[in-house]
């Protein structure tokens, strides 16, 4: 009881900062994602790279800080700073190039024994995370227009999938979908968060009318395709380097990447296909 109690109070006050980082305005969403990123790369540093050494805590930061230039770049753009699409391209080469190569460099005089391992993953964090979150700030801001219910509809679907395949798992879920990377995942329980997830899209059709209902159906049948994908690799990851979760900053819950593990992986796609429609 104590532990169900933990998890309820954990959700509670998850939802209430996300609601209201999301719907409170442009500088409070930028600030709710970005401390999301931030986060979502630590964890995932501190799984791939952390060996309780200072040169794997700076590695760490080095591998946070160009997770986050992605978002940072495209945060510059979407509040003015960069005039034009031109200029965004020039600043980004002329900012990304030399921190990357900065990594090598460091690396060189690290003396680890696998640096091109740790390398690797920088940059795997920075595909991984770093762009998925900067393409949510990308979708979001058009011109003067602040698209927050796209995104806060985005994760509802990501949450809906997740819920429906799992009530619909437990209850007749029989036949396994990946034994080898998550276990107690199964097709019937895949196919319930599918049709859950396309109903409550078309329910979002009806409300946030700023996408039509029938592109909002198609974007709930994105989510719930390629967030089950998201959820496996992330499981893939975790039994790979051998964690149970990703993180302990949610009690009940274990960490923010555990969390957002199925929106960053479905988001690249989703965006694709707003940036396609508008």
């Amino acid at each position: 009881m104590k532990g169900l109690w933990r998890r309820l109070n954990t959700a509670v006050i998850f939802v209430i900062i996300m609601l209201v980082g999301l719907f409170t305005g442009p500088y409070t969403f930028t600030a709710l994602f970005l401390l999301i990123t931030v986060a979502c790369l630590w964890e995932f540093f501190t799984m791939t790279l952390d060996r309780h050494t200072r040169r794997d805590r700076v590695r760490k930061i080095f591998g946070v800080i160009l997770g986050i230039m992605p978002f940072g770049l495209v945060t510059v753009l979407n509040m003015g700073g960069l005039t034009d699409q031109e200029t965004f391209v020039q600043v980004a080469s002329l900012l990304f190039s030399p921190f990357v190569f900065t990594i090598f460099i460091y690396e060189l005089y690290s003396k680890s024994k696998e640096p091109f391992v740790n390398i690797a993953f920088m940059i795997l964090g920075l595909f991984y995370i770093g762009i998925p979150f900067a393409l949510v700030d990308y979708v979001a801001f058009e011109g003067d227009t602040f698209y927050y219910k796209t995104i806060f509809g985005l994760l509802l679907l990501t949450w809906v999938n997740d819920t429906g395949a799992y009530l619909v798992g437990s209850q007749i879920g029989k036949t396994p979908l990946f034994p080898s990377v998550s276990p107690n995942k199964t097709w019937e329980g895949t196919a319930g968060g599918i049709i859950t997830t396309m109903v409550f899209g078309g329910l979002l059709g009806l409300t946030f009318t700023e996408i039509p209902l029938e592109h909002w159906i198609v974007l709930a049948f994105i989510i719930a395709i390629f967030g089950g994908l998201g959820d496996l690799v992330e499981s893939m990851l975790k039994r790979s380097v051998g964690v149970k979760d990703s993180g302990s900053l949610l009690p009940g819950h274990g960490g923010v990447l555990d969390r957002f593990d199925a929106f960053i992986f479905a988001v690249p796609f989703a965006a694709a296909y707003i940036l396609y429609i508008r």
